[in-house]
């Protein structure tokens, strides 16, 4: 049987019917012909589907053994495009430390009276309890959370929400397939953001949700034609073409992340760091039970307060200070105003996300040249 790495690799190669090209190409259309008045081929316009969409969507159903995939514009555009399958009284619960984007996006569509939304501690006991008393019709995750990196044991809340009558929906933009299959641990769809690790050069804005169940993609395949919200033929040739090295990235970023989480780990300036490959992190353990590796993420709080953590962004000449991540190229980010800009002080607060913290993307480049960046920049402080 071939291996995930080697079918991404292939994956559309040799299928171009006329030139028999190696690298599949990009079909631009937006409408194609039909055959007769009542007949018409595979496809019939852009917005519905595509031949470059449908090899991305194929692609990443199979890497996260799923039944189908659809390919949105955006990361958000995907978690937007998961709550129309619920009515106007369906709870969600979500991570009262996740990503901005979705605390916001949630947060406003509740107040639309679009749904009804709480948000918990996935690590307190106690809330996850109340929470699942309620009767909620869908739970969402990230593990890793964005920034803090805190892990949530998947297949056991996958296991309450089952109990429970909910369906849970996981965002594995952080790990990508290659370090964790939300849909092997139990949850019913996987969530991306596919412009950070999946297309990995930071030239394309996307998205993507994997249903492990054929009639959620189908509706979610309906309702992503209806509304509007499908990516485009040159976004989707862009991600796979990046997704092509995303095995060897991974391995590589993975194993600098690792070095530099080490050497801040030992730093005596820096506070506190957020990694789940060092044993000292709280999630070391659940890390080795349900990912494939720690991944290229991390977070530190540095001795100092706002005034350190901004001198260690001015100091660095490797690191550019930008807020996305997962691209060839490391970045660093100050959460506070930039990831998490949008959100309440209070929400912020909730979170954990302190005025001292930072979040790095770690990159391809030399990881002495990472560290050295990193080391110099700490003498500012």
């Amino acid at each position: 049987m071939t291996s995930k790495r080697t079918s991404v690799v292939q994956a559309g190669m040799g299928d171009d019917p006329a030139y028999k090209s190696v690298s599949p190409p990009i079909y631009l259309s937006s409408t194609y012909c039909y055959n007769t008045i009542s007949q018409k081929g595979k496809y019939d316009y852009g917005r519905t589907a595509n031949p470059n969409r449908n090899e991305l969507s194929d692609t990443l159903a199979m890497l996260e053994n799923g039944s189908s995939c659809v390919v949105t514009s955006s990361g958000m555009s995907a978690i937007d495009l998961v709550t129309n399958l619920f009515n106007a009284d369906a709870l969600f619960i979500a991570p009262h430390d996740c990503y901005a984007g979705t605390h916001r996006l949630l947060s406003h569509r509740a107040e639309q009276g679009r749904l009804k939304v709480k948000f918990i501690d996935f690590l307190n006991t106690k809330e996850v309890s109340d929470a699942f008393k309620e009767r909620p019709a869908l739970i969402m995750l990230e593990s890793p959370s964005n920034p803090l990196m805190r892990l949530v044991d998947i297949s056991e809340i996958c296991k309450l929400a089952k109990k429970a009558g909910a369906l849970v929906a996981v965002d594995n933009t952080f790990l990508s397939p290659v370090r964790q299959r939300p849909l092997d641990l139990g949850a019913d769809f996987s969530v991306h953001s596919t412009t950070k690790y999946l297309n990995g050069h930071s030239d394309v804005v996307g998205g993507a949700i994997i249903s492990k169940n054929q009639e959620h993609g189908d509706q979610l395949t309906w309702w992503a034609n209806c509304v509007g919200v499908t990516g485009s033929p040159f976004d989707s040739y862009m991600t796979l073409r990046g997704m092509r090295t995303l095995h060897s990235r991974m391995d590589n970023q993975e194993t600098s992340a690792m070095r530099v989480a080490q050497f801040l780990h030992k730093h005596p300036k820096i506070f506190k760091v957020y990694y789940p490959g060092l044993p000292s992190d709280p999630g070391y353990n659940l890390c080795k039970k349900q990912q494939f590796g720690p991944g290229a993420m991390l977070s530190f709080e540095v001795i100092g307060g706002f005034n350190a953590a901004k001198k260690v962004i001015e100091g660095l000449k490797v690191f550019q200070l930008a807020p996305s991540l997962g691209g060839v190229e490391s970045l660093i980010s100050y959460p506070p105003t930039m990831t998490h800009g949008g959100i309440s002080e209070t929400a912020r607060n909730d979170a954990g996300i302190k005025e001292n913290l930072l979040r790095i993307s770690i990159g391809l480049e030399s990881p002495e040249d990472l560290i050295q960046d990193l080391s110099a920049s700490f003498t500012l402080i």
